[in-house]
């Protein structure tokens, strides 16, 4: 098998043909963003020859080093799980969330989150996690000064949020009121 650091460039690769340029591959996205493993499997053949087995493509749907999923492999089928460009609403089941969740942000925002709630904007959905490690982690991606705000799941769950889990750790909603939100721990 490759390197970790190697597969980066494979699971890069994944994300341009399976959330934003499936079409420039020949390939057609199901309503859930599916796509037979096989015909994904041929373009990475097709653009990296032997650099890669399937093994690796395997172990990019696993997750990195971290745990962090992006795809994963269902009845011989595969799909980005977040992200998409170029599908509809990919649909998760619903979920019974924890009682609180996080989500870290740039410091500029919490004002508007704060008077508007959590939107999606450009996004299918609005993205929340169980550990705080994690929400500090993808804050500091986008800002030095961030906030990490917590999520009364349940009470929004309560009335009327539908909320998803998609994979460990991660939750989505497509909005999060702000009655249900709090400025949480630094």
């Amino acid at each position: 098998m490759t390197e970790i650091s190697d597969r980066i460039k494979l699971s890069k690769f994944l994300a341009l043909i399976l959330r934003h340029k499936p079409d420039n591959f020949g390939l057609e996205l199901d309503e859930d963003g599916f796509v037979d493993v096989d015909d994904v499997w041929v373009r990475v053949v097709n653009r990296f020859h032997e650099k890669y087995t399937f093994d690796d493509l395997l172990a990019v749907v696993a997750g990195d080093e971290r745990g962090k999923k992006r795809y994963e492999i269902v009845d011989g089928k595969i799909r980005a799980l977040f992200g998409h460009s170029q599908v509809t609403q990919i649909s998760y089941p619903a979920i019974v969330p924890p009682e609180l969740l996080y989500h870290g942000t740039a410091a500029e925002a919490v004002p508007e989150i704060l008077e508007t709630g959590l939107q999606a904007r450009s996004r299918q959905y609005v993205h929340m996690t169980s550990e705080l490690a994690i929400a500090h982690t993808v804050a500091h991606r986008h800002s030095n000064d961030i906030v990490i705000l917590v999520i009364r799941a349940q009470e929004a769950h309560n009335s009327g949020v539908v909320f998803h889990n998609p994979e460990e750790n991660t939750y989505l909603a497509r909005a999060v009121p702000a009655q249900f939100i709090n400025v949480g721990p630094d």
